[in-house]
C-alpha cells in the first residue's frame, strides 16, 4: 500500500527518480479506484446511452461523469510526476512524456519505456532508488 500512495505524497515532485514498482503500483491504485466509480456508474445508469428515452442525459450519467472528472483532475498531476520520474530513472528527459501524444503508437512507446529498467547507479537525475535501499 505504501508504494501505491507514494506518488500522492510526492504530489508535484518532478525531480528525482522513481522505480518501476512505484509506477506500476500507482497504476494499480488508479485501476482499483476506478472500479468502484464504474460500479457506481453502472448502478446509477451512467453507463447506458441517454438517447433511448429521448433525453440528452440522465442524472446517473451526470453523477458518473462528475465523479470520473473529479478523480481524473485529482490524479493528473501525481500521474504525470511519477511518469516523468520514471523517465528520469532511465536517464531520459521528462519531455519524453510528450511521446504519448503521438497518435496510435505514442501510448505503446511510453508503455515500453515504463517497462524498461532504470539505469544502474547514479545518473544526472539523482541516485539509484534501488541501491539506496530507500523507498523514495
Amino acid at each position: 500500500m505504501e508504494w501505491m500512495l507514494m506518488p500522492l505524497r510526492r504530489y508535484a515532485d518532478f525531480q528525482g527518480r522513481s522505480r518501476r514498482k512505484e509506477y506500476w503500483m500507482f497504476v494499480l491504485f488508479i485501476i482499483l479506484c476506478e472500479i468502484p466509480l464504474f460500479i457506481i456508474g453502472g448502478l446509477t445508469g451512467g453507463l447506458t446511452s441517454g438517447t433511448s428515452g429521448g433525453h440528452a442525459g440522465s442524472a446517473g450519467s451526470l453523477i458518473f461523469c462528475a465523479l470520473l472528472a473529479l478523480f481524473g483532475l485529482a490524479i493528473f498531476i501525481p500521474a504525470l510526476a511519477v511518469q516523468i520520474r520514471r523517465f528520469h530513472d532511465q536517464d531520459k528527459s521528462g519531455w519524453f512524456v510528450l511521446l504519448g501524444l503521438i497518435p496510435f503508437i505514442g501510448g505503446l512507446i511510453v508503455l515500453v519505456f515504463m517497462c524498461l529498467e532504470g539505469t544502474r547507479g547514479a545518473n544526472r537525475f539523482g541516485p539509484d532508488p534501488k541501491t539506496d535501499g530507500a523507498v523514495a
